[in-house]
């Protein structure tokens, strides 16, 4: 009897020792591990395992495309996975914006297949802008390098930030200026005023439905873009400054009529490239891009002379919605926004840097003077919302006193109150 209870016994303290059988739960997506943020040059811990980080972007950013960029990008790419062992990067090629997209392909992700949707994502300000608003991307928590370190650029900072949150690590910047022929303009103007010394023409996209040449010259003479409540508003002195200098450029040629039919960049940056004109508004880089002998650029010459200019980029963005794969994700994003690193590829790329430090580094010096000039005075462009408002007013203004169809005053106050709330 006692041989027999021991057998039982035994049999029950070995079933308490197996757990359970039931359903087992599976993660929708592969954890990272918990990581601490990654330094410039430091190496920190391998992962507990093996993790692939997805990254969109756009062609123009291809690391694999052969260019001096890319070549620089796929590097840096290959030595953040160095330094993580186990941790993967794809890198997957969408345009921009239409179908198949930056945009359409995150929302079609995120509501039909959010583990497609990737890790992080390289977006143009406007984009990142819409993508925040939908929450199709996230806010960054505890920056290693926090936005508001000085090293930022002032448009920079403005880049990251939407409703006080950081949507966006901002790696690339772009802004408004002009580019001239030095063979036949000497000394471009700095003041407006100064451009009618010569019978040069200045050419812009007059009909642009952004209407961004406008706007600069309306932001650079003081002029407000919201009121107290935050409504699109425009200032009708303001305005009506900037549309008498289209008035006297529109009769004596400096800005003609005819640039009413040009409705982007592109499309006068072309007359410029068949040497139609000898001055272009244009963006940094259209120039850094396509430089070539007689071509300079000058910061955007404005009513006053003082330094102004509307700026953009691009920024890295957290798409998944994971706050563990946030974590590494975060980690890239800084990696790629590391100042020598940033130096060397905006260099190449022929964009503008977002840190202080890294435009320091850039090898020409000419150059590196210009651009300080122009970001120092950048502010970032209208958001979406905002710009929807202001730039049909505007950009009808300027197309019907360049072709002497009303005058700078009435212009300038239809603008205002097609604004204004019944």
């Amino acid at each position: 009897m006692n041989l027999l209870l021991l057998l039982v016994l035994l049999f029950a303290a070995g079933c308490t020792a197996i757990p359970k059988a039931g359903p087992t739960s599976l993660p929708a997506t592969l954890p990272a591990p918990t990581l601490t943020p990654l330094p410039t040059g430091a190496v920190t811990a391998t992962p507990a395992g093996p993790v692939t980080l997805r990254i969109w972007l756009p062609p123009e950013l291809d690391p694999n495309s052969g260019s001096p960029a890319g070549e620089i990008l796929k590097a840096r790419l290959e030595e953040f996975s160095s330094r993580r062992p186990g941790a993967h990067i794809e890198v997957r090629i969408k345009a921009p914006d239409g179908p198949g997209g930056l945009l359409d392909s995150l929302t079609t992700a995120s509501a039909a297949a959010p583990l497609a949707l990737p890790d992080l994502v390289a977006l143009p300000r406007p984009i990142m802008e819409t993508a925040a608003l939908k929450g199709l991307v996230h806010p960054y928590q505890n920056l290693t390098n926090p936005i508001d370190e000085p090293d930022w650029f002032p448009y920079a900072r403005q880049l990251a930030r939407l409703q006080d949150s950081v949507f966006g690590i901002p790696f690339a910047g772009d802004a408004m200026t002009i580019v001239y022929r030095p063979s036949v303009i000497s000394t471009p103007p700095d003041a407006l005023s100064s451009a009618f010394e010569s019978p040069d023409i200045l050419a812009f996209p007059a009909a642009d439905p952004q209407a961004l040449y406008t706007l600069a010259l309306y932001q650079a003479a003081g002029g407000g873009v919201r009121d107290e409540q935050g409504r699109p508003i425009l200032d009708a002195n303001v305005l009506e400054q900037v549309l008498s200098f289209y008035q006297a450029g529109s009769q004596s040629q400096l800005t003609p009529f005819w640039l009413t039919q040009f409705q982007n960049d592109a499309e006068s940056w072309q007359i410029y490239k068949e040497g139609r004109v000898p001055m272009v508004v244009t963006w940094m880089s259209r120039y850094l891009q396509e430089l070539q002998p007689d071509m300079a650029a000058a910061p955007l010459p404005t009513l006053s002379g003082d330094d102004f200019t509307l700026a953009s980029g691009w920024v890295w963005s957290l798409a998944s919605p994971d706050p563990e794969r946030q974590k590494l994700s975060t980690e890239l994003a800084e990696f790629l926004s590391d100042s020598e690193f940033m130096a060397q590829w905006t260099a190449a790329a022929g964009y503008l840097p977002t840190r202080a430090s890294a435009l320091t580094s850039w090898q020409d010096e000419t150059i590196q003077t210009l651009a300080s000039q122009i970001l120092m005075s950048a502010q970032l462009y209208p958001p979406e919302d905002l710009l929807t408002s202001l730039a049909p007013a505007l950009e009808r203004a300027t197309v019907e006193v360049l072709k002497q169809e009303s005058d700078p005053q009435k212009a300038a106050q239809e603008a205002a109150e097609s604004l204004m709330i019944p």
